[in-house]
């Protein structure tokens, strides 16, 4: 199968933690002091394609609202094959949680989107955030067409999916 360029984007409020599940899942590392990016973090690669919206911080009202409008958005000028995923993260500061995690499962469900609690900090389940959407991705069959979904992602997952907190 023909290698195809593959798109990540990040989208969330500042400090929800984009660039570093970005650095999480790329170099396995976590920096505290990583420069804020303003709204998105783009990572391209070489493999399958794929368009993903997802990140922003479930933890906190006001990036769960800005996460709402970015669907919207996204559902109005994105392709239709848009692959949607919610990454909860920072689960590791669960004192300081405003949006129960229901909620934000709940709203996911509605949208027909990947919903998954995360911590960059603590390595949780970064890499099954993008296993999830992997396995949503629409396959490109060599006539144009949209095959059987999903693909094998390059990297291999470093535990199960863990509950976080």
């Amino acid at each position: 199968m023909a290698l195809r360029e593959l798109k990540v984007c990040l989208l969330g409020d500042t400090g929800v933690g984009k660039s570093s599940i970005v650095w999480r899942f790329v170099e396995d590392s976590f920096d505290p002091n990583i420069n804020p990016t303003i709204g998105y973090v783009l990572l391209g690669t070489q493999s399958q394609p794929m368009h993903v919206k997802g990140e922003t911080r479930a933890e906190r009202k006001d990036s769960f609202q800005t996460l709402k409008n970015w669907v919207k958005e996204l559902r109005q000028h994105g392709p239709p094959n848009i692959v949607v995923a919610i990454a909860g993260n920072k689960c590791d500061l669960s004192d300081a949680r405003e949006v129960p995690e229901k909620d934000a499962k709940d709203y996911a469900d509605s949208i027909h989107a990947i919903f998954v609690e995360t911590s960059a900090k603590n390595a949780i389940n970064i890499n099954e955030v993008f296993v999830e959407i992997s396995k949503r991705i629409p396959v490109v069959d060599e006539a144009g067409g949209s095959s059987a979904r999903g693909f094998k992602l390059g990297r291999q997952a470093s535990e199960s999916r863990r509950t976080c907190c």
